[in-house]
């Protein structure tokens, strides 16, 4: 072989191992890249898991806030119609109180015939139930045209009221009660009871519809401020079962405390049937 044929195979073979060795670390590069390129995806599969996992626990911490809010509100509503049963609950309880109380008084103003314990039942309810601390209670003398004062507590005077004449009387009092028992309706005042000008209630007594006689309220505790609904009843009640049970005990008196003869009330009752 010449030297030029020797050269030039020994430069192909040297070119050819330096190729080859190129290709071989060019290989090595690309399974080093590859690794690599493999790790970067694993790591990007655990980045994509756990901001998947991140997008997960958000979507559940909103519901879970959401879930919340809503418990909340249940409760505040569950809070308020606690509140709003227990208020009932209360005014229940106050209305069969006051509800007792009117039995009670009725009850009471019924319980006898006897003058002096009628008279006495009247004041205490006046007294106790009402809050009077100063009230008179007026029958109406038929043959005088007076209001006569059967009851006078707390300084009121115990002269007559002339009823249905043309001069015009003197005194707020006076004026008032007469307006009562001529018209049947009651004056009951409203709003601040310190801050009224003369009674604070005038209370007509009637037998069905026939005025008998008026309960002048003056003046009332300090710590009664106002008059309240069951006031109004009570007096709703006054109006009627006091004239009944005066006027009860005045016939029982007039009969000598016996009761009458029974039949001319029974043919009454059943002619009435």
């Amino acid at each position: 072989m010449t030297s030029d044929a020797h050269d030039f195979v020994h430069t192909f073979f040297k070119k050819g191992a330096e190729f080859t060795e190129e290709l071989l670390k060019d290989n090595e590069r690309l399974r080093s890249r590859t690794v690599d390129l493999e790790h970067e995806n694993a790591e990007l599969r655990t980045q994509l898991a756990s901001d998947e996992a991140a997008r997960e626990l958000l979507k559940k911490i909103q519901q879970l806030e959401k879930d919340k809010h809503e418990l909340l509100s249940r409760i505040h509503e569950a809070g308020v119609s606690s509140s709003r049963f227990s208020t009932r609950f209360a005014e229940v309880e106050e209305e069969l109180a006051q509800l007792a109380n009117l039995y009670i008084a009725s009850y009471q103003l019924h319980s006898s015939l006897d003058g002096p314990n009628v008279v006495r039942h009247l004041r205490e309810l006046l007294a106790q139930l009402v809050g009077a601390s100063a009230f008179a209670v007026y029958l109406h003398d038929e043959k005088k045209q007076m209001l006569t004062a059967l009851i006078n507590d707390g300084g009121h005077s115990d002269a007559d009221i002339p009823v249905g004449r043309e001069a015009p009387l003197s005194g707020v009092m006076a004026q008032m009660a007469e307006r009562a028992y001529l018209t049947g309706i009651p004056f009951i005042a409203e709003g601040q009871l310190s801050e009224v000008v003369g009674p604070v209630a005038c209370v007509p007594l009637k037998m069905d519809d026939r005025v008998v006689g008026v309960v002048v309220i003056d003046r009332v505790l300090a710590q009664k401020e106002r008059f309240l609904p069951v006031d109004f009843e009570l007096f709703k009640m006054l109006g009627g079962h006091a004239a009944t049970a005066l006027a009860g005990a005045m016939l029982f008196r007039v009969a000598g405390g016996t009761l009458p003869e029974v039949e001319p009330f029974r043919h009454d009752v059943r002619r009435g049937r």
